[in-house]
């Protein structure tokens, strides 16, 4: 989630008990808390890693990860400042920790519902 959320830009809708995982579900999660920061990125990193021109990320206060394939394999891609979470049977990418950020980032696109006005992004970084 490359970008800082401000305290007037947050979203505070409850988002109790979303759930959602990777393609071949192994790994599943759990997030709960209100959706902080939805936003698209389209940095080169994030054009990288999703393959695509832009990635829509969400902040979590927790995750819990509930599937049989326990948590997602981590990639430190900044060193000591941020890692990505990808399943490492299927490749989707689920997550994001930011040293600099207290919410998981979950790509959207992993969520089973990625409707709802919570999720809607209201920022773009780069």
């Amino acid at each position: 989630m490359n970008a800082t959320p401000t305290t007037d830009t947050q979203r505070t809708e409850s988002a109790e008990g979303r759930t959602g995982g990777c393609l071949c579900g192994r790994i599943r999660f759990t997030a709960q808390g209100p959706a902080v920061f939805p936003h698209t990125c389209e940095c080169e990193h994030c054009q990288k890693l999703g393959g695509s021109p832009v990635m829509w990320w969400v902040g979590f206060k927790t995750i819990t990860w509930i599937g049989e394939g326990g948590e997602p394999t981590w990639y430190e891609t900044f060193r000591g400042e941020a890692k990505r979470g990808f399943c490492p049977t299927c490749g989707s990418r689920l997550a994001a920790i930011d040293s600099d950020i207290s919410e998981v980032g979950i790509n959207v696109t992993a969520l089973d519902d990625t409707s709802g006005p919570d999720l809607v992004p209201i920022h773009a970084s780069f």
